[in-house]
């Protein structure tokens, strides 16, 4: 299923979430070649989180597969910096394009309710948690794990608890076939976060793991789910609902 359009109006100007999408954008385009094979795959291996370099499996210099056949060298940058790095990293136009509509969808609303600064902090450390989550779950990987979908996890988490009963207008496809739905918030988003766990726990039980961080982003979702409750401000969540009510037309 596939989200375009939330019955959500925010209240105030979502600065920090496009400031995001820009850097992704930015990054992609400057650090990455837009997608250019050899760019993408350096970038990739300088800059992604890589498990087995952080638990020390893996040295700086090593050559490591990325599937399909395609390798790399891996970059001489101190592994504790690419859990916040390879938040801005991404794998294909496909990736970023996802991710990023995926910010924009639900990003706006959850910064109405923490304003600016507190989004694009909550953000970045929802990233560095599902980052580091992955990393644990599987320490001896060489697989680099590049995307902001971790963070963004994290903002759906946030929003279950915000925004449980908002509707969220989807296409739900089926084979070649496809279809419109509208539901409650918590509803597509449970059961995203559902597809997570399964996925992590299926990827636990393969013996090589696969392209999608699944426990990046159930951690993501968890963390999220969480600290919004340190995050939110009260006051705009009360400015918001008295702009919102009718007695505040």
């Amino acid at each position: 299923m596939f989200p375009y359009r939330v019955d959500n109006p925010r209240v105030g100007p979502a600065f920090a979430t496009a400031t995001l999408i820009a850097l992704n954008a930015l990054v992609w385009v400057v650090a990455q070649g837009a997608g250019e094979e050899r760019t993408l795959a350096a970038s990739v291996c300088d800059f992604g989180l890589v498990p087995a370099r952080l638990s020390g499996h893996l040295a700086a210099g090593s050559t490591i597969a990325l599937g399909e056949g395609a390798s790399c060298t891996v970059g001489s940058i101190s592994p504790w910096i690419t859990p916040l790095t390879s938040m801005f990293m991404h794998g294909s136009w496909f990736h970023i394009l996802g991710n990023m509509w995926f910010l924009w969808l639900f990003g706006r609303n959850v910064e109405d309710a923490m304003g600016s600064v507190r989004f694009a902090y909550f953000y970045l450390l929802i990233g560095l948690v599902a980052a580091m989550g992955q990393a644990l779950a599987d320490p001896a990987s060489a697989l680099p794990m590049v995307g902001a979908s971790g963070a963004i996890s994290g903002v759906m988490g946030a929003y279950i608890v915000l925004f449980p009963q908002v509707r969220v207008h989807m296409w739900i496809f089926l084979g070649i076939f496809a279809t419109r739905a509208t539901v409650p918030a918590w509803v597509m988003l449970g059961y995203w976060f559902a597809m997570q766990v399964i996925g992590a726990n299926v990827s636990a039980l393969q013996a090589e793991g696969g392209g999608v961080a699944f426990t990046a982003h159930a951690s993501g979702f968890v963390a999220g789910a969480l600290l919004v409750l340190l995050f939110r401000s009260r006051g705009r969540l009360a400015r918001r609902e008295s702009l919102l009510s009718p007695e505040g037309d």
